[in-house]
């Protein structure tokens, strides 16, 4: 299998890193049937990449063997964000032809995480998700890997989720806080349901805590934690 280095800078507080791994645990009690699944949100920049790459590295950090699917392939963020060491092909070029399934996998530098990329912006995104061998890429790698999570893009702005959403187990809804309206997050949920997938639950993400009513709490066990992990 290709191999890359991916740099990750910016790696989760303590906060966030407790949040991943209780969404983790969540997806873990979905069930065993629950292998393959997809992440969407509403509009761009609520922080499903960010979200769903996450959960990936806290899946791949308990032994489980991983793939991060790109399948965002209008806007990805994965590349500028994790700064990979060499060029790469990726799901675009595999969708259209172009390269075969082993030339666009990449082992990455961290345990148990293999990635596949979005490759070139293509001009049929749409249609190549909804396509058969996207179908018969996940039902093949199905058997390869205990979980396979998938970035997709904003349901509110295109509808590719959905068709990817076809293909999985389950899918979670990322919400941004104060970001969008509730009737326009029960509209984007409406759409997801006609994909007959099922919908594993909601995130809310950039909550403000010094704006609620439970930082207290939180932050006492912050401190709590880290003064005797300090200590081991």
């Amino acid at each position: 299998m290709l191999q890359i280095n991916l740099e990750r800078n910016e790696k989760p507080d303590f906060r966030s890193n407790e949040a991943f791994k209780q969404l983790r645990t969540n997806l873990i009690f979905c069930g065993k049937d629950i292998k393959i699944i997809g992440f969407t949100s509403s509009i761009p920049s609520e922080g499903k990449s960010n979200i769903s790459f996450n959960v990936a590295v806290s899946l791949s950090e308990i032994d489980k063997k991983v793939l991060f699917i790109d399948a965002d392939l209008r806007r990805s963020i994965l590349i500028g964000r994790y700064m990979p060491d060499h060029a790469v092909v990726g799901l675009s070029h595999y969708l259209s032809g172009l390269n075969s399934l082993d030339e666009i996998l990449y082992e990455s530098n961290i345990p148990n995480l293999d990635i596949i990329f979005t490759g070139p912006v293509p001009p049929n995104p749409a249609e190549l998700l909804g396509s058969n061998t996207f179908t018969g890429m996940i039902n093949n790698l199905r058997e390869e890997y205990d979980y396979i999570i998938i970035d997709t893009p904003p349901l509110g702005s295109v509808i590719d989720s959905v068709i990817v959403a076809e293909s999985c187990d389950g899918i979670v809804f990322i919400i941004e806080a104060n970001a969008i309206s509730y009737k326009f997050a029960q509209n984007v949920k409406g759409q997801l349901e006609k994909s007959n997938c099922k919908i594993l639950g909601a995130v809310l993400n950039k909550v403000d805590f010094e704006q609620r009513h439970y930082p207290y709490y939180m932050n006492k066990y912050e401190k709590y934690s880290k003064k005797y992990y300090s200590e081991e």
